[in-house]
């Protein structure tokens, strides 16, 4: 996501997620992606030349190697039982419930710093200056909030719910008008999460192609929260809160992942429960379609991401397209059509975007379609598109989490700096504004780690994949046939996203 704060905190630009895989094999199947030696490639992930130990057909084969050995173990040791398993609970509150005076205060004492950062990042784009290294809005923003949160959503669960800023404010001017933000008319259901979707690709063309600054932020941040407040006025608050508002829904799905449930319906917190790791994407399926195809955006965006600002990306526009169609034009690209010709090129980038989750939707029914035909299952291929969605996400998380762990790690620390002086005024409120703090992550670490991390999500999707399946087919044959498609496919994303690693950056990309 974070494309251009990799460009203003010179970070590299990396791609994947956390993960964690139930079994104890997984350390010996990721043990087989570190084979052996020799040869040099280029990794684009780290914005530097870096020689690899081994060549990165290797890496292919032995994270390929990881995935089959992976299918053959889940095939022979997980039965119906691994599904129960997968469906138990242990609510917390059963051993540990907290003074309700306390738990309120401490819950409304958080929601209301949520508020207080929002309106701080705000005002820091207006006010403060416009050196992203030194206003604190960006490094809160991109870093802390779209990366930091999404993996404390990942381990601890979804308490966005009970947080989400713009969701407390609509709550206090339900108070402040004593009444409920009803909406003025029905929420359509026809339009389900589309909403979300189209703002969530907003968001993602805007981190990749909109060169933000402090104040253009701080104009969005804004906006947005207006949005959401007028939607919540018009549309009425749980609708917009659950359709619309894409952070809601981003991190709603980031949070089936984790080991920990959070129960807050209407945003109001009220059980915690411990499950296995990634349980929580068996209990349901991904519907209406527009839900699949954010869940599917997701993946896209993100493999896109690490894809457009390689050579091969940019050179496929100058060498392919600018050759056939624009050279007869415009010929070498003389200044007076350069702007002409960089519009015609974020047209390339943007439409490449927008349709890749439409792209991930055909590969993605292919291999789905192929499962149907092996098994011939009462289900539709609707019904099975659905019900296997969700295992797509360890994929997701994997992919994001490699792709910008480093700028976390370079970038995050920063805040204990920006804190003492958010708006670049040269104060130093806590002490902190003139520590040094300069973290430089080690190249072979940062490869190696975004391998196994890529692997090991491939591994937990095609894990998931196989207990949604003997839960759908009951018939352990049929289950095991219908995943040597996915297994195809698993294998096709791990390669392809460890591939696109391995490209190197285009110098000069235009608009990217």
């Amino acid at each position: 996501m974070l494309a251009f704060t990799e460009r203003l905190f010179s970070s590299w630009h990396l791609f994947s997620s956390w993960h964690l895989f139930s079994g104890k094999y997984l350390v010996g199947l990721l043990g087989v992606v570190w084979l052996a030696s020799a040869n040099s490639a280029y990794a684009h992930s780290f914005g530097q030349t870096y020689t690899m130990p081994v060549p990165v057909w290797l890496y292919l084969y032995g994270a390929a190697a990881a995935l089959v050995i992976s299918f053959v173990l889940v095939g022979y040791f997980v039965s119906t039982q691994s599904i129960e398993i997968n469906r138990r609970q242990y609510d917390l509150s059963r051993r540990w419930t907290p003074r309700p005076a306390i738990a309120g205060f401490l819950l409304s004492s958080l929601r209301g710093l949520f508020v207080f950062l929002l309106a701080l990042a705000i005002i820091a784009g207006f006010i403060g200056t416009q050196n992203a290294y030194r206003n604190l809005n960006m490094t809160l923003f991109w870093v802390v909030f779209v990366l930091g949160f999404t993996y404390f959503t990942a381990l601890l669960g979804n308490w966005f719910a009970v947080l989400n800023p713009l969701r407390v404010m609509a709550e206090w001017i339900e108070k402040l008008a004593g009444r409920k933000l009803q909406g003025r008319w029905p929420y359509p259901q026809k339009l389900a999460y589309w909403p979300a979707l189209i703002l969530y690709m907003g968001f993602i063309w805007l981190e990749l192609f909109g060169r933000s600054t402090p104040m253009s932020l701080s104009v969005v941040l804004l906006g947005y929260t207006l949005l959401s407040l007028l939607g919540s006025y018009l549309l009425g608050k749980e609708p917009w809160f659950k359709y619309c508002e894409f952070f809601s829904v981003f991190l709603r799905l980031v949070a089936k992942v984790a080991p920990l449930a959070i129960d807050a319906p209407g945003g109001k917190f009220q059980k915690a429960y411990l499950r296995m790791p990634l349980a929580g994407l068996l209990q349901h399926k991904a519907i209406p379609l527009s839900l699949l195809v954010f869940v599917l955006f997701m993946l896209s965006s993100t493999a896109f991401d690490g894809l457009h600002e390689t050579a091969l990306w940019v050179g496929a526009f100058w060498k392919n397209l600018y050759q056939m169609l624009l050279f007869p034009i415009y010929g070498s690209a003389p200044p007076v059509t350069l702007p002409t010709i960089r519009k015609l090129f974020l047209i390339y980038q943007s439409g490449a975007l927008l349709l890749s989750p439409l792209v991930y939707l055909a590969i993605y029914a292919l291999f789905l379609f192929i499962a149907k035909v092996l098994v011939r299952p009462s289900l539709s291929l609707k019904a099975l598109l659905t019900w296997f969605a969700y295992s797509l996400l360890p994929i997701v998380i994997a992919y994001h989490f490699t792709h910008y762990y480093t700028l976390l790690q370079i970038q995050g620390p920063q805040t204990l700096r920006l804190a003492s002086d958010p708006f670049g005024f040269g104060w130093d409120l806590f002490g902190t504004a003139k520590m040094a703090i300069n973290i430089v992550p080690d190249m072979g670490v940062v490869w190696h780690s975004q391998v196994l991390v890529i692997v090991a999500g491939h591994i937990a999707s095609a894990y998931l994949a196989h207990v949604q399946a003997m839960a759908l087919f009951q018939d352990r044959r049929d289950a095991i046939i219908s995943q040597l498609p996915i297994l195809v496919l698993m294998v096709v994303f791990t390669t392809l996203g460890l591939w696109i690693l391995s490209l190197p950056l285009n110098p000069g990309t235009l608009g990217g």
